[in-house]
C-alpha cells in the first residue's frame, strides 16, 4: 500500500542520514510514539486505532504517562495478532466491507502478503501526509522531502506542549505542509525555525494550525528543488475517503515561470503567489493526469484569453499590475519563449501608431485595431490585419507577426494575442 511504500522510502533516508538501523517497529518506539503519542497532546489522531480508544473514564488529555503506554502495548498486540484493517494499518481497508466505499483507500480482492514491518511503515508513511485546503492531502515519494517534513514534527510538538490554547491532531492534515512551506521559504533561519513561523489560525474560538492552499505549497517545493519533478499520491482521509491515484509532478515548468517574473518585473514576487493557480482547485488539476503549470493558472485569466474582457491599467494601482504581471508570468512561461513579450510589445507599438497616426480617420482606424486585439485564433488574427496593412507605415513588421503566428502552434496563438492585449493596454496606460 501506499503509506507503507512511502513509510519504507522515509525510513531508508532516516537510517542512513542519521546513522541508524532501525527496523520499523524499533523507529515506531524509540522515535514515532515519543513525538506523536506520547503527550497529553497527539501530533495525529487516527480513529479506531488503540491510541482513542479510551476505557471509562478515560480521557486524551488526562491520561498518564503509564496509561499510555498501556495503549502502545495494547497496538503491538494486534499487530502481533496479525489485525490489518485501517485501525491498525493505515491506508488499508477497514476490516467489514460495507465501509470500504466510505472508510477504506485502495482496497483489492487479491491476496496480499502484509507484515507487520509493513503495518508500522503504514503509520509512518500516513503521518508525512501533506495536507492543503480543500481536504486533499499529497504523498510525495522524494526522500529529503519527506526528512524536511518529519523535521517539523519536534517543532508542532514544541509548539503543542508551549501553547495551551493551541489543539492537536493536526500533523498530516495541516502542519506538514505548513511547515514545508515555512522551511522552504526565503525567510527561514535553520539556527532559529520559530522565526518568522505564524502557522495559527482560529475558528470558533479554537486556536489551530492554518491549513495551507495547494498552489503555495508547490511554488514553495519548485523553488527550493533545482529539477523538481516527482511521483505524488493525492488522497483524502476522513469521514469520507478519497483516492485520485498517483500523479506525476512537473514542477519544474513553475519554477520556471518565478524565474522569468523576477527577470521581467522585479516587483515582490510574495505578492503575487497567492493569485497563481487560483482558476481551479487540486482535484480538478488533477484530472489532466499530470500536475504542472497549466494547474497554475491564475483565476480571471480566461476571460482575458477569450478577448471577453480587455486589460485596462489604472495608474498606480499596485494591486492590479501585480496581477497582470501575474497572468502574464503564466502566458510567458506556457510559450517557453520570453522574447515573445518583446514582440508583442513591437506589434502593441504598430497598432497605436496605426490608431492615432491619422487625424482624419482616427476613429475608423481605431475600430481596425479593435478588430485585432479581439482575435482569439489564427483566421480572424490575420483577417483582420488585411483591414490595417494596406494604410499602414509599418508593414514589415505586421507582417513578420502574421508569419510569427501563423507557424505558431495552434494552441500558443491565443497565449500570444493576449501577450498583445496586455502590452497595448500598458502603452496606453503610460500615454
Amino acid at each position: 500500500m501506499v503509506t507503507t511504500n512511502i513509510g519504507k522510502i522515509f525510513l531508508q533516508a532516516y537510517n542512513v542520514k542519521y546513522e541508524k538501523n532501525y527496523t520499523a517497529k524499533d523507529f515506531f518506539d524509540k522515535v514515532f510514539f515519543p513525538l506523536v503519542l506520547d503527550s497529553p497532546k497527539y501530533l495525529q489522531w487516527v480513529q479506531n486505532s488503540p491510541f482513542v480508544q479510551m476505557k471509562q473514564g478515560q480521557r486524551v488529555e488526562t491520561l498518564t504517562s503509564e496509561e499510555r503506554r498501556e495503549k502502545l502495548s495494547e497496538f503491538h498486540q494486534k499487530i502481533l495478532m496479525g489485525s490489518q484493517d485501517a485501525s491498525v494499518a493505515l491506508g488499508y481497508a477497514a476490516s467489514e466491507e460495507k465501509g470500504f466505499a466510505t472508510t477504506s483507500g485502495q482496497v483489492t480482492n487479491m491476496e496480499l502478503s502484509i507484515t507487520a514491518e509493513d503495518v508500522y511503515l503504514s503509520w509512518i508513511g500516513a503521518c508525512l501526509g501533506l495536507g492543503v485546503k480543500g481536504g486533499i492531502s499529497i504523498l510525495f515519494d522524494q526522500p529529503a522531502l519527506l526528512l524536511d517534513i518529519f523535521e517539523g514534527w519536534a517543532v508542532y510538538r514544541k509548539l503543542l506542549d508551549e501553547v495551551p490554547s493551541l489543539k492537536g491532531n493536526q500533523l498530516s492534515s495541516a502542519w506538514n505542509a505548513q511547515w514545508l512551506i515555512h522551511k522552504y521559504s526565503r525567510l527561514f533561519n535553520p539556527k532559529n525555525p520559530f522565526a518568522h513561523l505564524d502557522p495559527y489560525e482560529e475558528k470558533a474560538g479554537v486556536m489551530g494550525i492554518k491549513v495551507e492552499s495547494w498552489t503555495l505549497l508547490l511554488i514553495r517545493i519548485c523553488q527550493h528543488y533545482t529539477n523538481p519533478k516527482m511521483l505524488g499520491y493525492v488522497y483524502g482521509f476522513g469521514q469520507m475517503n478519497t483516492t485520485i491515484g498517483f500523479i506525476p509532478f512537473v514542477l519544474s515548468q513553475i519554477r520556471r515561470s518565478f524565474d522569468f517574473y523576477d527577470r521581467l518585473f522585479q516587483m515582490e514576487r510574495e505578492k503575487a503567489e497567492p493569485l497563481w493557480g487560483t482558476a481551479f482547485g487540486l482535484q480538478k488539476a488533477c484530472e489532466r493526469g499530470v500536475v504542472g503549470l497549466s494547474a497554475m493558472e491564475p483565476k480571471g485569466l480566461r476571460d482575458y484569453i477569450l478577448a471577453k474582457k480587455m486589460p485596462k491599467y489604472k495608474q498606480e494601482n499596485q494591486q492590479q499590475t501585480i496581477l497582470f504581471h501575474t497572468y502574464i508570468t503564466w502566458i510567458i512561461a506556457m510559450l517557453n519563449n520570453e522574447e515573445l513579450w518583446a514582440k508583442a510589445l513591437e506589434f502593441a507599438t504598430v497598432l497605436q501608431n496605426f490608431s492615432t497616426g491619422n487625424k482624419q480617420g482616427k476613429t475608423s482606424n481605431s475600430r481596425k485595431v479593435d478588430e485585432v486585439l479581439k482575435a482569439t485564433n489564427k483566421k480572424n488574427f490575420i483577417e483582420s490585419l488585411v483591414e490595417i496593412v494596406g494604410n499602414s507605415t509599418e508593414v514589415d513588421v505586421i507582417t513578420k507577426i502574421a508569419s510569427l503566428v501563423n507557424t505558431m502552434p495552434t494552441e500558443n496563438v491565443p497565449y500570444f494575442l493576449t501577450l498583445v492585449r496586455f502590452r497595448y493596454a500598458e502603452i496606453n496606460n503610460n500615454k
